[in-house]
């Protein structure tokens, strides 16, 4: 228990030096600019995201890493059956040349196939380190739990390594990857854990796991340099002491002998090959890395103007690639009674597209008569799949009764023999202009199911409009109801209103009458208390003056005895400043001696320092001056030696840059062809698709404009509804606004009225306080003064005339007319007329 204990302390501190090292050497590499992060657009998505369907296009695919030395996508696609529950999970990986793709953990088997470029995959399998090389046209699988990492190789022509990969779960009969995403770095696997975990794991110091866990991220794609050190011997060691295997060096002669064998499509012998085409199927006997896999991959390759032949499936759903050129998939219901759903389909296919197609579906890839089509996939099985035909040499119906076939399809047995007989090819077969028929049959299945679909819109936005007509019917009546019921509702508030009105004006002018009265019995209570408050307050003051006057003595004295103290103490101080004075003067005069002499001796010692310093610096130059002429001989000499090197540098240069022209222009002139050649084809698709437009932007253009006249014939009925509502709405809101403002000016009046009553009684009763006090003073006491009096009767002149205001003003608003306006004024004038007689 004990040496177990020990080997796995052993085993977690060798694979703590084992990443330490992964990242030391990317770092040395240059390459180590953030850590790995498979997540958004610089690292490997975790979960499984892309778009569901029969056929995705290229454009359709999920971004998963990029990053300027390479980039994956990736794809999700089920079979097309409807069920849901295959679903293909594919990712895209593309390398610049000398790439380092850094290793990953999988979750699921990888089966892949190198689409172009060159280089290497290594992956641990068991206790050993494997590697293989890879070039255009290879298969292999690597199992789920395996951790490998690739590199693309530096090629001369700058192609870069493209590789198909599908996920599948082991033992399971679909090409489906698990939940938790196809793979994970091992930057995550470590990191995951705390730092108290990794280091009670791993027994090492605890600066150790900090530069572990605090180091940058790495892209999951980086720049591989070229080093001194073969760089795949480096890395197998770096594995080799994660694993803890046997020795490095036994390891490396092991793998030396042992290399594992992928299958290539190019260099194997088709299994069906004619003027048309070849196809070739891959299985677990042809390749012995597929063994306990349900994964089984193929190829096909058309010629111009060539179908792969109507066939179904019996055994596995295929998933397709499409690697070159373009071309037409036909793709038939195996029953429309059974799945009243399921429908035949058509599509077309170009390259980097994928499609998938179920077992038992009857299908016929085509391609066009000006191209080519090539394209790979890979089958959810590996077991004997044998592809049905339905024509041809090869065709299932051969075996049946001719008989039995004709009563199937109603027709006779002479019919039959004709229809077996005349093909003798088989599997591919050569169909021209069949991808073009097909492409036509397509479009116009297209605009057919476009005019439907406009035909099931139009009728249910016709249903809908009669809808919203009748829901708007039955809205205006309700509306008409509600607006009566409002309305008598109203006028019944509006009596209701009045009355409270009245009532209120009558309760506030008794109000106002009481509190009339209470202001003055206050006013004559607040006059008493001034008075009494007045006598104390001249009490008071003359009791501070005395206190003030005494105070202030006994101030005067305590000062004039403070001043004697004060000019005694002065005195002290002065003799005492004399005397220090004195003293001071002694003291720098001894010191002034001190400092001279000691001075002199100072200048002394600085000449003589001079006189050592001046003897060293001339030894020093001396010495500087030999050793800048032993440099500059020695200069010399590095210079002539430079020249002669830069010298056949040069011509090294010129012979090596005449041939790379050489190169060049041929690459050049190549590139120039094929550029010429796509443009053609690009120009012919162009002119095709704007024709298909124009089509369509007219038929749109059309259907638009029908639906404008529509929606402005409703608009117009929908806004003279509006505009009779909105309108009875607006007379119904000013009438309200009208009332509010009313009551609010009302309000205002009486508040404002009310301030200046209080401010008058304020200055009346500072004035009347102000003329008691001058009659005080004065110590008369005389009766109200002619002034005082034609004041009061001022005050109540001015009170008469306020009541009379405020009585014709609420005559007015009661009546609401301009004749009760006339007679408020007319009572305002009497009123008027009445004060200025009593005045």
């Amino acid at each position: 228990m004990m040496n177990k204990s020990g080997n796995m302390n052993q085993f977690w501190c060798v694979f703590l030096i084992f990443i330490s090292s992964i990242l030391l050497l990317l770092s040395n590499c240059g390459v180590v600019n953030g850590g790995l992060n498979f997540h958004e657009d610089s690292g490997v998505s975790s979960g499984s995201t892309g778009t569901i369907g029969r056929l995705v296009k290229k454009e359709e695919r999920i971004p998963v890493v990029a990053t300027e030395f390479g980039e994956i996508s990736a794809v999700d696609v089920d079979d097309g059956s409807g069920t849901g529950r295959h679903s293909y999970h594919i990712q895209f990986i593309t390398l610049e040349p000398n790439a380092l793709f850094l290793p990953v953990l999988l979750h699921a088997d990888m089966v892949f196939y190198v689409k172009t470029g060159s280089g290497k995959i290594s992956w641990t399998d068991s206790d050993e380190l494997k590697k293989v090389d890879l070039q255009r046209g290879d298969v292999y699988r690597l199992k789920s739990g395996s951790l490998f990492y690739l590199h693309s190789n530096l090629e001369a022509e700058e192609t870069r390594l493209r590789i198909v990969a599908v996920f599948a779960n082991p033992k399971e009969d679909k090409v489906q990857g698990p939940l938790i995403g196809p793979y994970s770095s091992i930057n995550d696997l470590v990191r995951g854990f705390d730092k108290s975990i990794l280091q009670a794991a791993f027994q090492v110091p605890e600066e150790v796991v900090e530069e572990l866990t605090s180091a940058t991220d790495t892209p999951a794609i980086v720049h591989a340099e070229t080093k001194k050190k073969n760089f795949w011997h480096q890395e197998l060691l770096f594995i080799n002491v994660f694993l803890g295997v046997r020795s490095y060096s036994n390891q490396i002669s092991e793998n030396k002998k042992k290399h594992s064998k992928t299958f290539n499509f190019f260099k194997e012998d088709p299994d069906f090959k004619s003027c048309s085409g070849w196809s070739t199927a891959v299985t677990d006997h042809n390749l012995h890395a597929l063994q306990g896999s349900h994964i089984g991959v193929y190829m096909v390759n058309l010629t111009k103007g060539s179908t792969m032949g109507p066939h179904w499936n019996p055994m596995a759903t295929e998933v397709s690639v499409v690697l070159e050129g373009e071309g037409m998939v036909r793709v038939v219901c195996p029953s429309a009674l059974t799945n009243k759903e399921c429908k035949n389909s058509r599509f077309k296919i170009e390259e980097g597209d994928v499609f998938t197609v179920p077992r038992f579906h009857p299908m016929a890839q085509s391609s066009f008569n000006n191209g080519s089509l090539v394209f790979m996939g890979f089958s959810s099985t590996t077991k004997k799949n044998h592809p049905q035909f339905l024509a041809g040499k090869a065709s299932v119906l051969q075996t049946l009764s001719k008989t039995i076939i004709g009563a199937s399809f109603n027709v006779s047995n002479t019919t039959i023999d004709q229809l077996l007989a005349a093909q003798e090819e088989a599997i591919i077969l050569d169909c021209t202009s069949c991808a073009e028929e097909q492409e036509m049959k397509m479009e116009d299945e297209i605009e057919k199911e476009r005019q439907e679909e406009e035909e099931r819109t139009r009728r249910e936005e016709e249903k809908e409009r009669k809808k919203e007509e009748e829901k708007e019917r039955k809205r205006r009546e309700k509306e008409e109801k509600r607006r009566k019921r409002e309305e008598e509702e109203r006028k019944r508030q509006e009596e209701e209103q009045k009355r409270q009105e009245e009532e209120e004006e009558r309760r506030k002018r008794e109000e106002e009458e009481e509190q009339r009265r209470q202001e003055e019995e206050e006013e004559k209570r607040e006059r008493e208390e001034e008075e009494q408050k007045r006598q104390e307050e001249e009490e008071q003051r003359r009791k501070e003056e005395e206190e003030e006057k005494r105070e202030k003595e006994e101030e005067e004295k305590r000062k004039k005895e403070e001043e004697e103290q004060k000019r005694q103490e002065e005195e002290e101080q002065k003799r005492h400043e004399e005397e220090e004075e004195k003293r001071k003067r002694e003291e720098e005069e001894q010191k002034r001696q001190e400092e001279e002499e000691q001075r002199k001796q100072e200048e002394e010692e600085e000449k003589r320092k001079r006189k050592e310093e001046e003897e060293r610096r001339r030894e020093e130059e001396e010495r500087e001056r030999q050793e800048e002429e032993e440099q500059r001989r020695q200069e010399e000499e590095e210079e002539k030696r430079k020249r002669k090197e830069e010298e056949e540098q040069r011509k090294r240069e010129k012979e090596e840059d005449k041939k790379r022209r050489e190169q060049e222009e041929e690459q050049r002139r190549q590139e120039e062809e094929e550029e010429k050649q796509r443009e053609e084809e690009e120009q012919r698709r162009q002119e095709k698709e704007e024709e298909q437009r124009k089509r369509e932007e007219e038929e749109q253009r059309r259907h638009e404009e029908e639906e404008e006249e529509r929606k402005r014939e409703k608009e117009k009925e929908r806004e003279h509804e509006e505009e009779k509502r909105r309108q009875r709405e607006e007379e119904e809101q000013r009438r309200e606004e009208e009332k509010k403002r009313q009551r609010e000016e009302e309000k205002q009046r009486k508040k404002e009225e009310k301030e200046r009553q209080r401010e008058e009684e304020k200055q009346r009763k500072r004035e009347e306080e102000e003329q008691r006090r001058r009659e005080e003073e004065g110590g008369e006491e005389e009766q109200e003064t002619e002034q005082e009096i034609a004041r009061r009767e001022e005050e109540e002149r001015r009170e008469w005339e306020r009541q009379a205001e405020k009585e014709a003003r609420k005559k007015r608003e009661r009546e609401g007319s301009d004749g009760s306006g006339g007679e408020g004024r007319r009572i305002l004038k009497r009123t008027t007329k009445v004060s200025d007689v009593r005045w």
